[in-house]
């Protein structure tokens, strides 16, 4: 074996390396974005909607919207905000969202909370 055939065995290796250190990276945030998404529909379902849709909670999460924007850029739209929601109305259980966002990506989430199929929902 040549110097340069162990060079590059040894930038394959690193490369490898690098490549599954990156996917275990961009699994972990992903599930704890999923989290973070989880407990912030938790709190603002629990704590200012308390469990009702009344009109005010509109307007409560438009004001709540752009000051998280504000303070954190963009990505805080009233529409994730609603993913937030609607992830903690279909999975209230904390435990079950927790198994679910260690398999699944947000976006997975996202399209499995709009599924209206009630053999879905109750087998999940």
């Amino acid at each position: 074996m040549t110097e340069i055939d162990k060079h590059v065995g040894l930038f394959t290796e690193i490369s490898k390396l690098i490549n599954e250190s990156r996917q275990r990276v961009a699994i972990t945030v992903n599930s704890e974005i999923s989290l973070l998404y989880w407990h912030i529909g938790k709190r603002i379902n629990d704590d200012i909607l308390q469990n009702k849709r009344a009109e005010y909670g509109k307007q409560i999460v438009y004001t709540l919207s752009k000051q998280l924007t504000l303070e954190f850029g963009k990505g805080w739209s009233e529409k994730q905000l609603r993913h937030c929601l609607y992830a903690v109305e279909t999975f209230p259980d904390l435990e079950i969202f927790s198994a679910l966002r260690r398999e699944l990506s947000w976006s997975h989430i996202k399209t499995l909370i709009y599924i209206k199929d009630e053999l879905i929902s109750t087998s999940l």
